[in-house]
């Protein structure tokens, strides 16, 4: 018994020891890391994932199956628990898992790692780690990377639902991807964002409008959002995104009420303009039935042939698009005129103008 208090006393005494000599590093002092602080930040969708770290270097070392043995617990950083914290619900490698700060933690292996997310953030390294404690593991397979001296987390491959996340050090990369459900956020966030100052203003409801359209989300609530921005003030913006909600209701006759109300409150630039705002979100069936009804207002103008030539590019039909393109030239107005002739260009080259 003596002998184990003893041997304690000495392990005890290293790890003083080994603090003491770690240069630069100070329990009660702010002083210079020897490991790194770092945080970084990706948003997917709505939804912010924020990892907090300490950058340990290999100095030469060798770290994975050498200074830290495969199948041991590891702390995924360097001092104070890796963090990492998920603003909204998110799937880790396909697992649901909540929001919230969760410690990170690693179990290295030759051909396989465990990713483990533990309810405890606040401790320091793996010493106190408690399997009882953990929100999740994933199993992932290590990749072989370039050589890393400064241990890193990165964000690769961001779309609009999911992001994949890789720990680098020495010459291995662990990657595991997040994906966030991001319309269902959305839409619920809508909600919360529409009960503060927004609500006051038209064009706020008329976006949730069509954001939840543009998603195949709930048309009913669509139609109560471009209600509510009719409400505020009755535009041509409004009304056309209150038929296109009653049109996916299937209550076609009011839905052919409100567009012939939008191109009576619309002019032609104005319609023209939503059309290509539409385009550069690339919503282009809505922009086109709107440029479609932008011809019919008239079709001898400007806008008119303008229009018409955007409509037949997205047909294939480039020979109707440069002649529609150079009567709009004919009546242009002399400040775009050169634009005009740089989409004559284009449209020579058979580029895609929308």
């Amino acid at each position: 018994m003596r002998k184990c208090v003893a041997v304690a006393s000495l392990m005890m005494a290293g790890l003083f020891a080994g603090a003491m000599c770690a240069k630069g590093q100070s329990a009660m002092l702010a002083l210079p890391d020897v490991s790194q602080h770092a945080r970084i930040m990706q948003r997917v969708g709505i939804t912010d994932i924020t990892i907090d770290y300490h950058r340990p270097l290999t100095r030469g070392r060798r770290i994975f199956g050498g200074l830290l043995p495969y199948g041991q617990v590891w702390r995924a950083g360097a001092d104070y628990n890796t963090t990492i914290e998920f603003s909204d619900a998110v799937s880790i490698d396909g697992q649901p898992f909540p929001k919230g700060v969760y410690g990170v933690h690693m179990i290295p292996g030759e051909t396989s790692w465990v990713v483990i997310f533990s309810k405890n953030s606040t401790s320091w390294g793996s010493f106190t780690y408690d399997q009882a404690e953990d929100a999740l593991r994933v199993n992932v397979t290590p990749q072989p990377a370039e050589n890393q001296d400064a241990l890193s987390y990165t964000f690769s491959d961001p779309g609009p639902d999911s992001v994949v996340i890789t720990m680098r050090w020495e010459k291995v990369a662990v990657p595991f991807t997040v994906a966030v459900d991001t319309p269902q956020i959305v839409e619920q966030s809508l909600r919360n964002q529409l009960r503060g100052r927004p609500q006051f203003e038209w064009q706020p409801w008329e976006e949730a409008a069509n954001y939840l359209l543009e998603n195949k989300l709930s048309a009913e609530q669509a139609e109560k959002y471009a209600e509510q921005s009719i409400g505020v003030e009755d535009r041509f913006e409004n009304e056309i995104t209150k038929a296109r909600a009653l049109d996916a209701l299937g209550r076609k006759d009011q839905a052919a009420a409100a567009r012939g109300k939008a191109l009576g409150l619309g002019s032609q630039s104005q319609i023209f303009a939503f059309a290509r705002v539409l385009q550069g979100f690339g919503q282009q069936g809505f922009a086109l039935e709107l440029l479609r009804l932008d011809v019919a207002k008239d079709p001898h103008s400007f806008l008119g042939h303008d229009a018409s030539a955007r409509i037949a590019v997205a047909n294939g039909d480039y020979a109707a698009a440069l002649k529609e393109m150079n009567l709009a030239a004919a009546v242009a107005p002399a400040a775009l005129k050169a634009q005009v002739a740089d989409i004559i260009r284009q449209l020579q080259d058979k580029v895609d103008i929308n």
